[in-house]
């Protein structure tokens, strides 16, 4: 088990990793999955052997709150339905922490439960917030529970400009499940995962 970082200049790399993939062009992405909701592009990640994933739709409300229902709080594990524990184990400042989380099991639990230790960070991008994390090899893996990884991911809001009210939502996301698990029942997962991510979001901010 590693020590933990120094959040500092693990915050910072994480932030230009993200902004680094928020400027890739238009056309090195794929469409992976499109719903009213979001459309879902992927692209051969730089970390491992799986996908990077976009997602991006337009959301009804401000950024704040949008973003305070997605960074690790007590909102999220109301309306996420794939999140099923959440704990925060350590927090450095206000905007930065350490939690630890477990997911569902998926498609018929082909996809067993997983286990997650991720350190977040939460920051300003232009007139709107990025919250992003990466997954760390820290703590004892509880049983039942295989430990994913996750590679530099992250959600930018920003408010859109003719209309205020309303957010554009753009997440990338690169999850190593880890365990045998074929790599089609992955992507098919992820694509509709991240889908439904939107759905949801938007059924919570209503209420």
């Amino acid at each position: 088990m590693d020590p933990l970082p120094n959040p500092a200049p693990l915050a910072s790399k994480l932030r230009n990793t993200l902004i680094r993939y928020h400027s890739i062009g238009d056309g090195e992405w794929r469409v992976a999955k499109k719903t009213k909701d979001a459309t879902v592009w992927r692209k051969p990640s730089e970390e491992f052997s799986g996908y990077l994933y976009k997602a991006q739709g337009v959301v009804e409300d401000v950024t704040n709150r949008i973003v305070d229902h997605i960074c690790p709080g007590p909102y999220r594990l109301d309306w996420d339905s794939l999140m099923t524990s959440m704990d925060i184990m350590e927090t450095f400042e206000e905007n930065c922490c350490v939690m630890r989380y477990t997911t569902a099991g998926q498609l018929w639990n082909i996809i067993a439960p997983r286990e997650f230790v991720d350190f977040s960070y939460t920051t300003s991008y232009e007139d709107g917030l990025l919250t992003c994390g990466i997954s760390l090899d820290y703590g004892e893996v509880r049983p039942n529970f295989v430990r994913g990884f996750n590679h530099p991911c992250g959600w930018f809001c920003v408010p859109l400009k003719d209309s205020p009210g309303h957010s554009l939502l753009t997440g990338y996301i690169q999850t190593e499940l880890r365990g045998m698990l074929p790599q089609s029942a992955v992507d098919t997962a992820m694509s509709s995962t991240l889908a439904n991510f939107y759905s949801d979001l938007k059924k919570a901010l209503k209420t």
